[in-house]
Protein backbone atom coordinates (compact mmCIF):
# COMPACT_ATOMS: atom_id res chain seq x y z
CA UNK A 1 0.00 0.00 0.00
CA UNK A 2 0.73 3.37 -0.74
CA UNK A 3 -0.24 6.31 -0.03
CA UNK A 4 0.41 9.84 -0.64
CA UNK A 5 -1.71 13.43 0.13
CA UNK A 6 -1.55 17.24 0.41
CA UNK A 7 -3.46 17.78 3.72
CA UNK A 8 -5.00 21.66 4.53
CA UNK A 9 -5.66 21.00 8.09
CA UNK A 10 -3.64 19.02 11.10
CA UNK A 11 -1.95 15.69 9.65
CA UNK A 12 -3.78 12.98 11.67
CA UNK A 13 -0.38 11.03 12.11
CA UNK A 14 -1.92 8.20 14.70
CA UNK A 15 -4.17 7.83 11.51
CA UNK A 16 -1.43 6.99 9.37
CA UNK A 17 0.36 5.12 11.07
CA UNK A 18 -1.93 2.67 11.90
CA UNK A 19 -2.91 2.50 8.34
CA UNK A 20 0.15 1.77 7.48
CA UNK A 21 0.58 -0.99 10.01
CA UNK A 22 0.16 -4.56 9.32
CA UNK A 23 1.01 -7.98 10.42
CA UNK A 24 3.52 -8.79 8.36
CA UNK A 25 5.47 -5.62 9.32
CA UNK A 26 7.95 -6.03 12.05
CA UNK A 27 9.14 -2.07 11.97
CA UNK A 28 7.86 0.89 10.92
CA UNK A 29 10.00 3.99 10.64
CA UNK A 30 8.27 7.78 10.79
CA UNK A 31 9.26 11.09 9.71
CA UNK A 32 7.43 14.40 11.29
CA UNK A 33 9.09 17.36 9.69
CA UNK A 34 8.44 20.11 12.51
CA UNK A 35 7.96 23.77 12.09
CA UNK A 36 10.12 25.18 14.48
CA UNK A 37 10.67 28.78 16.03
CA UNK A 38 13.64 30.78 14.81
CA UNK A 39 16.48 31.85 16.87
CA UNK A 40 14.91 35.61 17.82
CA UNK A 41 11.69 33.99 18.21
CA UNK A 42 9.84 35.74 15.63
CA UNK A 43 8.84 32.79 13.22
CA UNK A 44 5.08 33.14 14.05
CA UNK A 45 4.46 30.01 11.17
CA UNK A 46 4.99 28.57 7.47
CA UNK A 47 2.71 28.86 4.71
CA UNK A 48 3.14 25.93 1.98
CA UNK A 49 2.34 26.57 -1.69
CA UNK A 50 1.92 23.27 -4.29
CA UNK A 51 1.66 22.58 -7.36
CA UNK A 52 -1.17 20.05 -6.61
CA UNK A 53 -1.01 17.58 -9.30
CA UNK A 54 2.39 17.57 -10.42
CA UNK A 55 3.48 17.41 -6.70
CA UNK A 56 1.04 14.92 -6.06
CA UNK A 57 2.46 12.48 -9.00
CA UNK A 58 6.33 13.35 -8.07
CA UNK A 59 5.32 12.08 -4.66
CA UNK A 60 3.84 8.89 -6.26
CA UNK A 61 7.15 8.42 -7.90
CA UNK A 62 9.42 8.83 -5.23
CA UNK A 63 7.55 6.07 -3.17
CA UNK A 64 7.46 3.96 -5.61
CA UNK A 65 10.84 4.02 -5.91
CA UNK A 66 11.40 3.50 -2.86
CA UNK A 67 9.25 0.84 -2.51
CA UNK A 68 11.04 -1.00 -4.97
CA UNK A 69 14.69 -0.19 -3.90
CA UNK A 70 14.05 -0.63 0.04
CA UNK A 71 11.44 -4.07 -0.75
CA UNK A 72 9.71 -2.36 2.15
CA UNK A 73 5.57 -3.53 2.65
CA UNK A 74 3.66 0.03 3.31
CA UNK A 75 4.09 3.65 2.46
CA UNK A 76 2.43 6.91 3.62
CA UNK A 77 4.11 10.16 2.85
CA UNK A 78 1.58 13.36 3.64
CA UNK A 79 2.98 17.34 3.13
CA UNK A 80 0.51 20.41 4.76
CA UNK A 81 -0.80 23.43 2.54
CA UNK A 82 -1.47 26.27 3.89
CA UNK A 83 -0.38 27.85 6.75
CA UNK A 84 1.51 25.77 9.34
CA UNK A 85 2.07 27.44 12.87
CA UNK A 86 5.57 26.62 14.61
CA UNK A 87 4.85 22.99 16.73
CA UNK A 88 3.20 21.12 14.13
CA UNK A 89 4.46 18.91 11.50
CA UNK A 90 4.74 20.38 7.85
CA UNK A 91 5.35 16.66 6.23
CA UNK A 92 4.82 12.93 7.86
CA UNK A 93 6.31 9.97 6.19
CA UNK A 94 5.67 6.41 7.55
CA UNK A 95 6.60 3.09 6.34
CA UNK A 96 6.41 -0.57 7.28
CA UNK A 97 8.89 -3.26 6.69
CA UNK A 98 9.67 -6.42 7.44
CA UNK A 99 13.04 -5.27 8.81
CA UNK A 100 13.99 -1.78 10.68
CA UNK A 101 17.06 -1.09 8.09
CA UNK A 102 14.58 -0.95 4.85
CA UNK A 103 11.94 1.13 6.78
CA UNK A 104 14.91 3.65 7.95
CA UNK A 105 16.66 3.71 4.61
CA UNK A 106 13.39 4.22 2.98
CA UNK A 107 11.86 6.79 4.77
CA UNK A 108 14.75 8.97 4.92
CA UNK A 109 15.10 8.32 1.27
CA UNK A 110 11.75 9.74 0.96
CA UNK A 111 12.17 12.68 2.73
CA UNK A 112 15.28 13.72 0.97
CA UNK A 113 13.66 13.36 -2.28
CA UNK A 114 10.53 15.14 -1.74
CA UNK A 115 12.81 18.32 -0.50
CA UNK A 116 14.84 17.76 -3.39
CA UNK A 117 12.23 17.61 -5.68
CA UNK A 118 8.54 17.79 -5.36
CA UNK A 119 6.81 21.42 -5.99
CA UNK A 120 6.06 22.83 -2.82
CA UNK A 121 7.07 26.26 -2.05
CA UNK A 122 7.85 27.69 1.73
CA UNK A 123 7.05 30.94 3.13
CA UNK A 124 8.21 31.87 6.58
CA UNK A 125 5.46 34.57 7.92
CA UNK A 126 6.99 36.70 11.04
CA UNK A 127 4.63 38.04 14.00
CA UNK A 128 5.68 41.75 12.32
CA UNK A 129 3.66 40.89 9.68
CA UNK A 130 6.72 39.72 7.02
CA UNK A 131 6.28 37.03 4.67
CA UNK A 132 9.52 35.63 3.46
CA UNK A 133 9.94 33.02 0.24
CA UNK A 134 12.79 30.07 1.15
CA UNK A 135 14.71 29.24 -1.50
CA UNK A 136 15.70 25.90 -2.44
CA UNK A 137 15.31 22.97 -4.47
CA UNK A 138 11.68 21.58 -5.37
CA UNK A 139 10.55 24.60 -3.82
CA UNK A 140 11.77 23.61 -0.13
Amino acid sequence: MIRVGLERGRINTAAIEAEVSDDLSGAMATFSGTVRQDENGSLESLSYEAYEEMALKEMQRICDEAAARFRVRNIAAVHRVGVVPVGESSVFIAVASGHRKEAFRACEFIIDSIKETVTIWKKEIYRDGRGVWVEGAGGK
